[in-house]
This record gives C-alpha cells, structure tokens and sequence, in this order.
C-alpha cells in the first residue's frame, strides 16, 4: 500500500564533536548511516547519516558523552547530560538539537518540539534543525510546520546534500497536500529533479493525483516510479488506475507483478482475486483469496469474497460450507444469510433455502432481492401464500418484471384464484417478448384453461 505520511518520516540526526582545543575548528567528518535504514516508501525518507559539526568552542564534555549514548540509543542516559549542557550554554544549537532528538526518542513530543524551536533560535541557518522541527511540528499538526520546512529547502545540509534537500521537499509536500495541492506538486517535482533515482517524489505525485481523479497523470507519476523500481508500489498506483477504467486485464497483469515481487502481501492477493473474479476467472480468484484468507485471516471480507466465487463457479458445496463459516461469526449478517440461500436454491434444498430468505428478511426488511428469492423457494416448497406475501413485500420496494408476475400468476393458479391468476399471465406474457419460452408456452396454455370462453 502507497503511504504519503510526513508524520512517518524519521528525524536527522547529527553529533556535535567531541573536541580538544588543539582541535577547534576542524572540518567536518561524518559516519555512514546504518546499512538498511532507509525505506522505499513516501514519508519514510530514508536517514540522515550521523554528520559530526564544526564547533567554534571546544563542545562541553556531557555534549561528547551524550552523544555517544545517542549513538547507542541510550536517550534516557542522554537526556540529563544535555539538560547540563543547554542550562550552562542556552545558545548551544548543537545541545538544544541533540535534546529535541532525544526527546523524540523518548516519546516526549512537546518537549522535542520545544528543544528544536531553541536550537532554530540559537542559529537560524541550520538544514537539520529546521527540517527536524518542521518534521515534529508536522507530526503534531501545527500549522507553522510549512515555515520551517521551506526554509529548510533553501538551507545547505551539512552531507549528502541532494538527498537532504530532496527530503526537504519531499516533507513539505506531504505537509501542503491537503490545503495547496498544486504547490505540493511542484514540491515533489522539485525533490524527483535532485534525485533522479528515488521513486517516492513519484509515488507521492501519483497518489495525491490519483486522490484529485487526475489519472492520466498520476498514471505517468508511477510509470516514472516503476522505472526506476520495477517492483515499486506504483504497481498498486497503476492496477487502481485500470480498475477504475475498467481495464481489468491491465489491472490483473499490474496486481500480478506486485504478487511476484511481495508473496507476502495479503492485499495484493486479494485484490488480483477480486479482479479475476470480475473477468469470470473464478478458479484463479478463488485461488488467490485462498492465498489471501492465508495472510489476513482475520478479514471477513475475503472470506465472504472466496464464498461469493465459489457460488459463482457453480462449486455449490464449497461456497455452502464458506457462508456457513461465515454465519457461525456473523449471524446476524443478512447478506451472508441471503448468499447462503441462494446457494441452496441451486442445490434444490428449497427448505433449508426458504429458511435462510425469512432469516435474511427479518434481519433487513428492506431487502427486496431477499423477498423475490424467498418468493421462489417457498414456491419451489408449494407454499404459495407465502410467495405471495413474500411479492408483496417486494413490490414495494422493487418494480415488478416477468419473473414476479409469472410467479404470482403460478401461485393464485395453484390456490385456485384464476381471475388473478389470468391477469397476472397476462402481464408476464405482455413483458416477456420471446425471452421465456417455456413459461410462456405454459401461461398461454393455462390461459386457454382458466380464463371464461367467450
């Protein structure tokens, strides 16, 4: 699943160093960021290495061993050693940053928020505090998150200077979807220029415009993100796009590819099942909900999806046991009920489905498919009283067609009620046109029976 969620990115870190005084004003050196821990998704924008900074004065010893404890994620053992550091030093940008991380680590959002607005304060010019802010004040839903992070875009990363500044953009626009969609564009744009081959500028891209029913451009967005990654997300991207047009074999060929590429993926099974169950390629379907009821067992929908498709190949045992299954958790589902009688009717056990239809009724008593399937089995049962409260019911609900006047007509015939009975023929002969030739053949002969000679 595409997700585009700044809150999700995680922060920059970066380390003042611990110096000596015969060291003061050394270039900077940086060490490389763990192996495996950026992500390919929007909003995890991959993380900063840890850049070590140039201090103008020799960095207080707590700031070094801080430093290190954040290094070994230790930020309870941190958090006191920087308090020391910004109450003897309230212009230390380095101690008020390093303190807005580690209070982030310890789930303590005010007060990172609080630490990086200090650091800001102390030296407006800083990449990484700004885009940090932004990043907090995002996650928490503050509006002035848009300021810091555009100022971070104009601002110089102390490393890996593209990749920060794509990141910048890329938060901003996660941040400007909703109140400057356009802008958020641009801002995503801007950030797949300085980085030409990272796909999520394009997944971000092609999901807002996808969510603005632009879909021939949201469609470019995830071709350009599927080039650079041939197993991306934008394969979710694309098989959404073709559902909506209707192009189900594009859909089943993109859901397909993504199956491949992540086997793991629960939803990306059950969404190709669901679109082969549309394209009538119900063994396929039912086999990929099978894969699917694997992987999120818990999801009913799936299970209800399998039951649908084995009563659409016509596998009658199979999709009976299914929508029992699903009634011994849900008895009070009348949709499920209603699937469950539908399936008996084809295996002719029209009490059983009889049963299931008044179920169904009582549950929903404005289900009129309910009523007309009731009307049936209980005529199937030659109980025609009941089909004909079960018509009546559906009469109100839906307008008539020639199966309720045929089966009407067959009730009051068979209750002896021919006046009604004839008027009911008549009606189903006058929208039949040809389309039921046996039935017609039987109303028309019961006509010459029933209705008075002339």
């Amino acid at each position: 699943m595409i997700c585009g969620a700044v809150c999700a990115a995680p922060l920059v870190p970066f380390a003042a160093a611990s110096q000596t005084s015969s060291q003061t004003s050394t270039s900077a050196q940086a060490e490389q960021a763990p192996t495996g821990s950026s992500s390919s998704k929007p909003g995890h924008h991959g993380t900063v290495r840890h850049t070590r900074v140039r201090e103008d004065n020799t960095p207080p010893p707590e700031l070094a061993l801080a430093e290190d404890l954040i290094q070994k994620k230790d930020y309870a053992g941190a958090e006191p050693l920087l308090w020391k550091v910004v109450t003897s030093a309230p212009d230390n940008y380095v101690g008020w940053f390093d303190l807005g991380f580690v209070e982030n680590g310890l789930g303590k959002m005010d007060e990172s928020i609080a630490a990086y607005r200090k650091s800001v304060a102390a030296k407006p010019d800083v990449f990484e505090s700004n885009l940090n802010l932004g990043l907090q004040l995002a996650k928490a839903g503050q509006p002035d998150a848009e300021q810091f992070l555009r100022e971070a875009t104009v601002l110089k990363p102390t490393s890996k200077v593209a990749e920060g500044q794509a990141r910048a953009w890329l938060s901003l626009g996660h941040v400007l979807e909703r109140s400057k969609p356009e802008e958020a564009l641009a801002a995503y744009r801007q950030a797949a220029a300085l980085q030409p081959k990272d796909e999520e500028p394009h997944l971000a891209a092609g999901l807002l415009l996808e969510k603005e029913n632009k879909f021939a451009d949201a469609e470019q967005e995830y071709k350009q993100a599927l080039a650079v990654n041939p197993v991306s997300d934008a394969l979710t991207g694309l098989a959404n796009i073709a559902m909506r047009g209707r192009q189900l074999p594009q859909a089943a060929e993109y859901l397909r590819k993504l199956v491949a590429a992540h086997p793991e993926d629960g939803s990306a099974h059950i969404q190709l099942g669901r679109v082969l169950a549309a394209e009538s390629k119900y063994d396929d379907a039912a086999a990929e909900l099978q894969a699917g009821a694997k992987l999120a067992p818990g999801d009913a929908s799936v299970q209800r999806d399998l039951a649908d498709v084995y009563a659409m190949a016509g596998k009658n045992a199979e999709a009976e046991a299914a929508y029992r299954g699903l009634i011994s958790g849900h008895p009070n589902d009348a949709e499920v009920h209603h699937g469950l009688g539908k399936v008996l009717l084809h295996e002719k056990k029209f009490a059983d489905a009889q049963q299931e239809f008044l179920t169904a009724v009582k549950l929903k008593p404005d289900f009129g498919a309910a009523y007309g399937d009731l009307a049936f089995a209980a005529s199937e049962n030659k109980n025609y009283a009941l089909t004909l409260k079960a018509l009546e019911f559906r009469a109100k609900l839906m307008p008539e067609d020639a199966g309720t006047y045929f089966l009407r007509a067959s009730a009051y015939d068979n209750l002896k009620d021919f006046k009604d009975a004839a008027v009911n023929y008549h009606l189903f002969l006058k929208v039949a046109n040809g389309k039921y030739p046996d039935q017609e053949w039987q109303a028309k002969h019961r006509l010459i029976a029933i209705e008075p000679k002339k």
